[in-house]
């Protein structure tokens, strides 16, 4: 590595540092406040080193990180929902009480390992990011400790991480055993003359069913609603954004040289788990009372969305998929972070009825509440509705006719689930008395400004989407 190769990795360089700063700041002085801004600062100038190397990229640096657009942008993303997600858990964790320094380490931790997996070109810095990453979610998601179900949830995405982990190292163990070779790359090359091999499809196999326990994907989407539901508010929208934005990006990378589209066999595995996804998560999804199980259903559903533009031919399949991730991103991250805002000490704010008469308490999170549920579901005018647009437009112009009329079957579905959201929100409580969600709350100023922000990127990509489709044009 040269001192071209440092400069073009700098971005990823500085989220290092920012950590360990992070870390000797909480043993030298523990005060939160101090720790969140150090959090903030390090994003902030990880983010803005993006630009400064704009013009050395592309960049193999060394055969494992590759600094290019992709990456790049992915990165962006990845920094801008770290940034809203420390800016959420300040008043979360302010309710909390206890030592809550230690969070925001875990946090930064789990964006560079993030960024890594983005940036990865080769097997190893593809298991080493998403361990880095998997290894911060563990301690995120039990932090409270307010009771069984924040400890249950940590060990369950343990004991799952630690299986989807086995599956993907043996199966780069058999991609490897059959071409020699752990980069990208040459794998993809050698993929068509190894179409035939029993085990370098089995190794495609299992690194598949790793992915899909990272994705949460059916039929390996059982840990979702557990986790969702035991971890706290802004862990659960990281977990949904962050985490899953990642190991999509990265399997995006991985497959654009396989090009499923023109492998049968390939081509059926992921039209079976989209088709799957879809139906099982807005299914289920209508029998929950518990928002964040109904979201986590509802990401499930999403993945499935996702998987009918990955599946798509053509560059505008990256356009979709990373235009969809966008807005996936501004819609679920403002969802949590409504629960966030909205929650006390005792616990979040996840039932329903605790909504009911929301509107008349909290107008403005209502209204911003329901912007999300709308962008969501796909309504127009939202950033939701424009990325589902283009995911049909992608699988219209492939032709992949099946797959789009079950979206437009499933967008239906999911359309009443969070109408039941809106309808309670708006709903006149019983009694004369304000209860429920947000009464004789202080809405913290972080979260507010984290909502406002979002609920502008929401509507400003769902009115003029182009200067974004203009950016992520031809990514790959």
């Amino acid at each position: 590595m040269n001192s071209a190769d440092l400069y073009a990795f700098l971005p990823f360089i500085i989220l290092g540092i920012a950590s360990v700063v992070v870390m000797l700041g909480i043993s030298v002085y523990r005060n939160h406040a101090v720790t969140n801004l150090l959090t903030l600062l390090g994003l902030v100038l990880s983010g803005l080193a993006l630009a400064l190397v704009a013009n050395w990229i592309p960049r193999q640096v060394t055969p494992l990180f590759i600094a290019d657009r992709y990456s790049f942008f992915y990165t962006g993303l990845i920094l801008g929902a770290t940034f809203f997600t420390a800016l959420l858990s300040y008043g979360y964790l302010e309710k909390l009480g206890g030592q809550r320094e230690e969070f925001y380490l875990l946090l930064i931790l789990a964006a560079l390992g993030s960024s890594a997996l983005v940036a990865s070109s080769h097997f190893a810095s593809f298991f080493l990011g998403l361990e880095v990453l998997s290894i911060s979610l563990y301690g995120m998601i039990a932090y409270p400790r307010r009771g069984a179900a924040d400890i249950e949830a940590g060990i369950k995405y343990l004991v799952l991480a630690a299986l989807s982990s086995a599956f993907l190292l043996f199966g780069m163990a058999l991609v490897y055993a059959k071409t020699g070779t752990m980069e990208f790359g040459p794998v993809a090359s050698k993929a068509g003359e190894l179409s035939g091999s029993p085990v370098f499809l089995a190794g495609l196999a299992l690194i598949i069913v790793g992915l899909g326990f990272k994705l949460a994907v059916v039929p390996f989407h059982m840990w979702t609603p557990d986790v969702y539901e035991g971890a706290p508010a802004p862990v659960t929208g990281f977990i949904a954004t962050v985490s899953k934005g990642a190991v999509f990006a990265l399997l995006l990378r991985y497959f654009s040289g396989l090009q499923p589209a023109s492998n049968p066999p390939l081509f059926l595995v992921f039209a079976v788990i989209a088709a799957s996804s879809m139906f099982v998560g807005n299914l289920l999804a209508l029998l929950q009372r518990n928002i964040k199980r109904m979201l986590a259903y509802s990401s499930i559903a999403h993945l499935g969305y996702l998987l009918v533009a990955f599946l798509a031919g053509g560059p505008f399949r990256v356009s979709a998929v990373t235009y969809y991730l966008v807005a996936y991103f501004i819609t679920t991250l403002g969802s949590f972070g409504v629960i966030t805002v909205l929650s006390s000490r005792s616990g979040d704010a996840d039932d329903i009825g605790l909504y009911e008469g929301l509107s008349l308490r909290r107008p403005w999170i209502a209204a911003i509440f329901t912007a999300m549920l709308f962008s969501l579901a796909g309504i127009p005018m939202t950033a939701g509705f424009m990325a589902k647009y283009y995911v049909l437009l992608a699988g219209v112009g492939s032709a992949l006719w099946f797959l789009v009329i079950i979206l437009v079957v499933n967008s239906a579905i999911g359309l009443f689930y969070y109408l039941r959201i809106i309808v309670a929100m708006y709903k006149k409580p019983e009694g004369d008395t304000p209860h429920g969600a947000g009464a004789g709350e202080t809405i913290p100023a972080s979260g507010g400004f984290v909502l406002a922000v979002l609920v502008l990127l929401l509507l400003w990509l769902g009115i003029y989407p182009s200067p974004l489709i203009e950016m992520i044009r031809g990514l790959l």
